[in-house]
């Protein structure tokens, strides 16, 4: 498998034998199980359903209730779909995938969804220095300052940088080090920081 499914517990200080200390993500990842296996015959390309999360059978939809018994398995909270896996794994409608496909030392990938910061001004959302403090100057020191055009082409480009909604974005943070691996509580820590609030969905692929 190239990657599992999991949740964002919260960060920690982490010790190495030497007794370094660096910032570590703790993350929770699996159990996950084989819902669906897709092949280039059937589908058009090779990939494998991961599900996450038991859901009460009384909040999921018969599609879902439908979906997971094709595999023998209780509906999911998240399904996700990771391409690109190997197909000599002989992996099978149903198996448990574990914490244990991860090494000490490996490298992940680690995608989730930003932290939502609202409707944020330019110099939070996109580091504006703000307008000047003196000569004359009284209550534009926030302000992005003029947009406009001249007469041609008179109007305002796309893609402009102004204010709006920040954060709530789909955010991949690459080669993560890879600093415990515990396999019988299917936590693993990485260095650094991943995106997402604590209880986050998150993916980590290798």
């Amino acid at each position: 498998m190239r990657g599992l499914i999991g949740r964002k517990i919260g960060m920690t200080r982490f010790f190495d034998e030497a007794g370094q200390a660096s910032s570590g993500t703790v993350l929770e990842i699996g159990p996950c199980y084989v819902t669906q296996i897709k092949t280039k015959e059937t589908d058009g390309y090779d990939a494998i359903q991961l599900g996450f999360g038991e859901k009460k059978q009384k909040r999921a939809t018969k599609a879902e209730i439908g979906h997971a018994e094709k595999a023998g398995l209780k509906p999911f909270r998240v399904l996700k779909e990771f391409r690109g896996f190997n197909r000599d794994n002989d992996l099978n409608l149903g198996d448990e995938i574990k914490a244990d496909i991860f090494q000490q030392g490996e490298l992940v990938d680690v995608t989730g969804v930003s932290k939502g910061r609202g409707f944020a001004g330019v110099m939070k959302r996109h580091g504006f220095h703000g307008g000047p403090k003196t000569h004359g100057q009284s209550n534009k020191y926030r302000s992005p300052g003029s947009i406009g055009m001249s007469a041609w082409p008179s109007r305002v480009l796309k893609g402009t940088k102004m204010g709006g909604r920040m954060g709530g974005d789909t955010v991949t943070t690459q080669n993560l080090q890879i600093l415990k691996v515990d396999p019988e509580n299917n936590i693993i820590v990485v260095k650094g920081a991943v995106p997402g609030a604590k209880k986050g969905i998150v993916l980590i692929r290798k």
